[in-house]
């Protein structure tokens, strides 16, 4: 994406790569935006090879989800003016405020809530729909993984040969046209690898989650990212190393040099100038860059042993013994990708597939499925979840007496112990999408007008060991806030009946934290009874 001095969006996508384009934005200062997807990135999934500072940064004033809304409103234009040109009644469809268009948007594995709610921000931003809960409601998320199975479901599991040939070789078959055993399912795009494992629930084409989804942060740009460090190095001293000609190198790699490279048999030659353009101690010649297969080999290396652990963590995690293995998306156009991913489970005794169609079009089919069909009934929750609020004092609890000095009296007359994080939803349970999970708090006030609403955090814990009790002290880093649930309790609140403490008077109300993971996105709710009725 190009941005001019003032932030108004220029060009986008493959428009900002015509020669044109270019030559106007270096005249006009334009600022060029790359990577601005990962600013929105779940922070926990940082690794090693990537901080902050690598990441380009944003035009001065601007967030990432104002350049996600630009984004998408240059999608939406597009895609109008592509139905409005080639169907026959498309003008007609946009003759109307867009009050009945449904959007369908994919995001990797691990982005949760927080990255959910910029999403639905930059579309309200972007004009999509209108901030309303029916605008909201016409908006429709799916993870990049889920949506790549649906679009295996539709494009290959229903193929014949698919199923003849795989029973041949390993033994699983198809019964009935659904898969005998579980998939696993690899979208390996631009930014990320997502990987998901799932089964089928019987003689229906309905799928089930068998294991938690995986998400690395080892996508294509990685391997370009390394490739532009690695010609950097080689270059360094000579007329080529200039950032200029470093740049116009790694991108002609990334365009052609990375989906084309073999093996490390192979040459990789890499394409910037004209005949002119020779230093035989460079290994250019005739404006090419030569590479030695190895070399090209070790860019790889990081991104494909990603996916062999993230893959490998799906098989012992899975409930059900996996019979296919798809991978797609758009780094799955690497033959070199798919070859090494093939040895490795081939040693497994399965088989890689990979659709002859273009794979990068897998997740954007694939969401478009899973709004029709909805394939998926069950999912596994990937943190544990729950509630931070204040527990009864035990004095002969080891946790509690370390935290002594935060001891308080309730309103109630109560010693109680704060930030006692209290699990609503375990870390790897099986949630359908008809569960809630729910439990019951109480909420004391010394004024009425405090229960005219109620704003209450949903916390997440990431940590890879034991919960802990609270969530406090060293490991309050592996805790966040997965969302914030608001309800409307006025009514209830002229209801309640005064307490009497040992000391004052005061309200209580019971409500309860409702939580659904069935569905793609994290839903919370506040539920208490008002006149003998539930109300949320």
């Amino acid at each position: 994406m190009y941005y001019d001095q003032s932030n108004n969006v220029r060009a986008v996508g493959a428009e900002a790569l015509q020669e044109h384009i270019i030559e106007e934005a270096e005249d006009q200062q334009w600022l060029k935006l790359t990577w601005w997807k990962l600013h929105l990135r779940p922070k926990h999934l940082a690794a090693e090879h990537i901080k902050e500072q690598d990441i380009p940064p944003l035009p001065h004033g601007l967030t990432a989800v104002e350049v996600l809304a630009d984004f998408m409103a240059y999608l939406f234009r597009c895609a109008q003016t592509y139905i409005e040109d080639t169907h026959l009644i498309g003008k007609s469809l946009f003759a109307f405020p867009r009050t009945d268009i449904d959007f369908v948007l994919s995001h990797p594995n691990g982005w949760e809530g927080a990255q959910q709610s910029h999403i639905r921000r930059a579309a309200v931003l972007a004009g999509l729909v209108p901030d309303t809960l029916e605008g909201h409601s016409r908006i429709r998320l799916v993870t990049e993984g889920e949506a790549s199975l649906h679009f295996c479901v539709s494009n290959m599991l229903a193929s014949e040969s698919l199923s003849t040939v795989h029973a041949e070789k390993s033994g699983f078959g198809m019964e009935g046209g659904v898969p005998s055993g579980g998939v696993i399912v690899i979208d390996a795009g631009g930014g990320t690898i997502d990987v998901s494992a799932y089964c089928s629930t019987g003689s229906t084409m309905i799928f089930e989650e068998i294991a938690p989804a995986e998400c690395r942060m080892q996508g294509s740009v990685f391997v370009t990212r390394r490739a532009g460090t690695l010609i950097k190095e080689k270059l360094s001293g000579s007329r080529f190393g200039v950032m200029d000609y470093v740049e116009q190198m790694t991108a002609a790699f990334d365009q052609e040099g990375k989906i084309r490279f073999r093996g490390p048999e192979s040459l990789t030659f890499v394409k910037f100038g004209t005949i002119r353009d020779t230093d035989s101690t460079c290994n250019i010649r005739n404006g090419r860059l030569r590479l030695e297969g190895q070399d090209v080999a070790r860019l790889f290396r990081p991104s494909v042993q990603s996916i062999i652990d993230a893959v490998n963590k799906q098989l012992l995690a899975s409930s059900s013994d996996i019979s296919f293995i798809f991978l797609v998306g758009g780094f799955a156009m690497s033959d070199y990708l798919f070859s090494e991913l093939q040895a490795y489970v081939s040693g497994l005794g399965l088989t890689l597939h990979r659709p002859h169609s273009d794979t990068g079009k897998a997740v954007a089919d694939g969401a478009v499925s899973f709004y029709v069909d909805h394939l998926v009934s069950a999912r596994f929750s990937k943190f544990t979840y729950g509630f931070n609020c204040s527990t009864r004092y035990d004095c002969h609890d080891p946790e509690h007496a370390l935290r002594e000095e935060t001891v308080y009296t309730s309103l109630s007359g109560v010693k109680v112990i704060p930030n006692h994080f209290d699990i609503i939803l375990p870390k790897g349970s099986r949630v359908s999408e008809l569960d809630e999970y729910r439990r019951t708090y109480t909420a004391q006030t010394k004024i009425r007008a405090a229960f005219l609403s109620m704003n209450r955090e949903i916390v997440c814990h990431r940590g890879s060991g034991p919960v802990p009790t609270f969530a406090d002290g060293e490991e309050a880093d592996d805790f966040s806030t997965a969302c914030t649930v608001r309800a409307d309790t006025s009514g209830v609140s002229q209801l309640l009946n005064i307490h009497r403490g040992k000391s004052q008077a005061y309200f209580e109300l019971d409500i309860d934290i409702v939580l659904f993971f069935g569905s793609t996105e994290l839903q919370a709710q506040i539920a208490w009874t008002e006149n003998g009725v539930e109300k949320r």
